[in-house]
């Protein structure tokens, strides 16, 4: 189906992820700014109800579940709140709405592996795409970036500490893809951690981690599943290799630093001693509403940031007996090619089984390294090549899944 309507005055945004954390803000942050801004559509995977809710305040052209009973019940509840949003359902239309040719903005908020296609579809359409699916660039960079430059799209960083890179770079008003760090004066990126919140727990009780500890992170308020990235630190592994690939830099170039406070968000170091950091309260509000309006500014909804009550900043190194995730992935962003796909896939499998209590907290980084040895690295010729050495990934990671769960 083609989606071709009339174009609006107003910036057409589609959200892909709406339900989740990050889409619920970048709502909020649109919500402010009804004059310059209008949703196209919405998209979610199981919840249809927080959908609805959205559907009937932003009124949007197009909703997709890819569930279609989901699909069905939101259907019905629309009808009855006689709002003219048309639902659509499956896989197919989450790349519909993300490059229809209305929409200018599209949102790649959905977690996983699933954002891959429709991310790709809005960037192939040349949208401006505000990237907080990392893992499309975690699995695909080569193929994503060239992408990008091959149909002239714009891509905007949305996880805090890549909007806070790019905002410290000295070209980052062009978002120049092809410049090298170095060629820029950089002498490295600094790519801060609040280290999560199990920073300070002692080593023999983290095997004892229940789900509910590790989704309760100390600064952030987000989903399960980045959650328990964050616990391990897989996400700040994650966030490495999508920086390799934003910012044209190499694996040695970037050092994590442990900063528990989440008040700076990541600094860039320069050849003539100069760091650069971007600070404010950690609230994913502020680089939602840096992208949607970059070059300009608008209101976040975010409090200022009050320097004399947060009184004191903290940083230390990783420790990676306390997290293998982390050096599992930094490994993976240095062989390149399949690997990160690999990595992913298997922690994708890993933490569900986690907070499905089948696995305990120390063995995800077990399956993930168990994957990974077993895995063939490759240089992945198209999406579909990726998509492959997924899939293999998450069979074997199944695998080891029910071998630590007799």
């Amino acid at each position: 189906m083609m989606l071709n309507l009339k174009k609006s005055d107003l910036q057409q945004i589609t959200v892909l992820g709406a339900t989740g954390s990050i889409g619920v803000s970048t709502l909020d942050v649109l919500s402010r700014h009804r004059d310059k801004y209008q949703v196209f559509a919405l998209t979610a995977d199981k919840r249809w109800q927080l959908l609805a809710i959205q559907c009937l305040e932003h009124r949007p052209r197009y909703a997709v579940l890819v569930n279609s009973t989901h699909a069905a019940d939101l259907q019905s509840e629309l009808k009855k709140h006689q709002c003219p949003t048309e639902v659509l359902t499956g896989v197919d239309a989450l790349s519909q709405v993300a490059s229809a040719a209305e929409v200018d903005l599209v949102m790649a908020a959905i977690v996983g592996a699933a954002g891959l296609l429709p991310t790709m579809a809005a960037v192939k359409s040349g949208k401006k795409v505000l990237l907080a699916n990392k893992e499309s660039l975690v699995m695909a960079g080569g193929l994503f970036t060239q992408a990008v430059i091959e149909h002239k799209a714009t891509l905007l960083p949305i996880d805090s500490e890549h909007n806070a890179i790019f905002q410290c770079l000295p070209n980052h008003r062009t978002a120049d893809l092809s410049t090298s760090p170095s060629g820029l004066g950089v002498r490295k990126i600094l790519l801060t951690a609040s280290g999560g919140p199990f920073r300070n727990t002692a080593l023999s009780e983290l095997n004892n981690v229940t789900p509910e500890q590790a989704c309760a992170h100390p600064n952030w308020s987000m989903g399960k599943k980045i959650s328990v990235d964050s616990a391990t630190m897989l996400n700040k592994g994650l966030e490495l290799i999508e920086a390799c690939w934003l910012f044209n830099a190499k694996p040695e170039q970037i050092q994590v630093v442990i900063h528990p406070q989440s008040v700076i968000h990541s600094m860039v170091e320069y050849v003539d001693g100069s760091v650069l950091a971007q600070m404010g309260n950690p609230d994913m509000r502020t680089p939602i509403a840096h992208a949607l309006a970059w070059p300009e500014r608008i209101e976040s909804g975010v409090a200022s940031l009050d320097l004399i009550a947060t009184a004191r900043l903290d940083f230390s190194a990783p420790d990676y007996q306390r997290f293998p995730c982390l050096a599992l992935a930094e490994t993976a962003a240095k062989t390149a090619g399949t690997a990160p796909a690999i990595l992913n896939a298997a922690n994708e499998v890993a933490v569900e089984a986690f907070l499905n209590r089948q696995l305990g907290f120390n063995q995800i980084a077990e399956v993930i390294a168990g994957v990974m040895e077993k895995s063939s690295i490759t240089e992945p010729s198209d999406v579909s090549h990726v998509q492959f050495a997924d899939q293999q990934a998450r069979q074997m990671a199944g695998q080891l899944v029910r071998q630590f769960r007799r």
